[in-house]
């Protein structure tokens, strides 16, 4: 074991048995370092007191100094390891665990035990533990037992987007008009990473059999909207997407061949709609345009879902394509200053 690792984990034992303030612990860590006379403490606890205290109580992995910067525009990828911005002086470690706390629920209507949620976020159980209480005083989270889940009261966190965002208020009554006209259901996503994010939707009927609202997440690769917005970004972050995705077949149906893949969303980028026949879910056909800002980027994707059995291929076309192309114009000149 490494100095820095031997020095870290007594200082991290200090401050769980509340020994007094940081300078203090570490100025009984520094006598204890002169004691045993170990080549390389000095080093070793100058770096121990450039670290924050959520440096200190995170449990041991490698750290990297590395800081990350956020690209402006494009997709951008949910990151799994936060390690990955660790030494970023704007990173707020606790907050980065709280939040995928919170994820780690997704659809899990049960609930989840603190060793569930461990597992889910490759944190310690103690780590977990603390982070589903401090929900739980927030008001975001109950506990019944040893199952923690998710209260009401987390849907503000999503409706703070919506009601800050003027895109869904935008879309909305399009998407209305756009269902009456057609009969079938409409939405609105954005593409977020590897998946697109529902941010508004008008439904006329329960189209898929998993339930589909707002904050609902889809795979990009295989549904309609994805598509059209993956075709959309630059060649280098469209690279980057297709060599970590996984095409995960959903269906007999799903495209999971990656040269077959790129060549559909070349041609998607061409004919400037995607069209996708059952690859999410049998008996769901789907179509979807890209909502363009004047600027030339795209905003978001709107698409109409149909039972395969009551449209064609070529009824989707020639019935439905033209109003959504019409309604994404409409849109895109009314986002244009969003």
């Amino acid at each position: 074991m490494s100095i820095l690792r031997i020095n870290k984990y007594a200082l991290r034992e200090l401050y769980r048995k509340r020994e007094g303030g940081v300078k203090e612990k570490l100025r009984i860590l520094h006598i204890r370092a002169i004691i045993v006379h170990h080549p390389g403490t000095v080093t070793a606890l100058a770096t121990i007191r450039s670290l924050s205290e959520a440096d200190i109580m995170k449990p041991e992995t490698a750290r990297s100094t590395k800081p990350h910067i956020a690209k402006a525009g494009g997709a951008h990828k949910p990151h799994n390891d936060l390690n990955e911005f660790i030494g970023n002086p704007n990173f707020v470690l606790s907050l980065a665990r709280g939040l995928k706390v919170i994820e780690a629920f997704d659809t899990r209507r049960e609930g989840l035990t603190v060793a569930d949620v461990a597992r889910h976020t490759e944190f310690s159980r103690a780590a977990a533990r603390r982070l589903l209480l401090t929900l739980e005083l927030l008001g975001y989270a109950e506990a019944r037992g040893r199952v923690f889940r998710l209260k009401t009261s987390i849907l503000n966190l999503g409706f703070s987007y919506l009601s800050s965002s003027s895109l869904p208020t935008v879309a909305q009554p399009v998407l209305e008009g756009l269902t009456e006209v057609l009969h079938e259901s409409s939405s609105m996503s954005v593409l977020d990473g590897d998946q697109i994010v529902y941010v508004a939707r008008s439904a006329m009927s329960r189209v898929m059999s998993i339930g589909v609202a707002v904050g609902t997440r889809l795979p990009a690769f295989c549904t309609s909207m994805g598509r059209v917005m993956l075709a959309a970004l630059p060649e280098d972050e469209f690279a980057a997407f297709l060599a970590r995705a996984e095409l995960k077949a959903f269906t007999p149906r799903t495209v999971t061949d990656k040269s077959r893949f790129v060549e559909i969303i070349k041609r998607v980028a061409a004919d400037g709609y995607a069209l996708v026949d059952e690859e999410l879910e049998l008996g769901l056909r789907s179509i979807a345009v890209p909502v363009t800002a004047s600027d030339g980027r795209v905003a978001a994707a709107i698409n109409v879902g149909v039972h395969a059995a009551r449209f064609s291929t070529e009824d989707m076309i020639h019935r439905i394509l033209p109003h959504l192309r019409k309604s994404a114009q409409s849109l895109g000149r009314s986002i244009s200053g969003i």
